[in-house]
């Protein structure tokens, strides 16, 4: 992580042509003293549904001897479902490591559901003090925090009509919709995971959203809850498929 005081190598690496301003693609947040704090660290989560699982024993046996950074989650809407959430902070993670382990047994006699599929990143919205915990430590904290069994994932895409909005507006239509979310977390009864998936996702989808939580229903109760701000009333252009389990075994934090 690096001040304002002190450049980024990664930074200095993209600047462009002599007289071009550099390309600045790190997470940013602010310090106690108020300087611009950037990471170039972010963790990305993938979720992969499946399928024709009669039991999910084997494939917790698999995981656990894989060593894999992964929540195995059984689902309630299919009684022969489950997903499996991986993440990492190297993209190549998931083609060089999750890919073969996928393609073998007990996995690769499942069926795919590629409608839930869903890839995002860890970002920051740019007043976060910590970003390490931020970016890294408190998403991979929450999935595999035992206390949190039960998840829904699903993903969003704005309307256009949002990028449209000034500045202020769109900080008071997103002040809105984060107030309700913070008032479960405060409560502790609904714990949020935000991933950008920009370019990542078939749907094109804009955002990943993980929603975790002791109970089923505060989590139902934060959707139902967010039916009425402004983004979604007004500036969602796509919702879901929302994706309901319950963990049958997590990897430790």
């Amino acid at each position: 992580m690096t001040t304002d005081a002190t450049s980024s190598e990664k930074r200095a690496a993209v600047e462009g042509r002599e007289g071009e301003s550099a390309l600045d693609l790190s997470e940013k947040g602010r310090n106690r003293s108020g300087e611009t704090v950037r990471s170039d660290r972010r963790l990305y989560m993938q979720l992969l549904a499946f399928g024709a699982c009669r039991d999910s024993a084997p494939l917790v046996a698999s995981l656990k001897r894989s060593g894999l950074p992964a929540v195995l989650y059984e689902d309630v809407n299919d009684p022969a479902g489950i997903a499996l959430l991986l993440f990492s902070e190297r993209p190549d993670f998931f083609l060089e490591s999750a890919r073969p382990f996928l393609r073998s047994a007990p996995f690769a006699r499942l069926a795919p559901k590629a409608e839930y599929t869903m890839l995002g990143r860890t970002y920051a919205m740019g007043w976060e003090s910590d970003l390490e915990e931020t970016l890294i430590t408190r998403p991979r904290r929450r999935v595999c925090d035992p206390k949190l069994p039960w998840a829904v994932w699903y993903p969003l895409r704005r309307a256009g009509s949002f990028e449209e909005l000034s500045e202020e507006e769109q900080r008071s239509v997103l002040g809105e919709h984060g107030g309700v979310g913070q008032s479960f977390g405060k409560a502790g009864v609904a714990h949020d995971i935000r991933l950008a998936c920009h370019g990542l996702t078939r749907d094109d989808n804009d955002f990943v959203i993980g929603l975790l939580g002791a109970d089923l229903h505060p989590l139902s109760a934060v959707v139902q809850r967010m039916r009425k701000t402004r983004q979604t009333s007004r500036y969602l252009a796509r919702l879901g498929p929302f994706f309901v389990g319950r963990v049958a075994w997590q990897a430790s934090a």
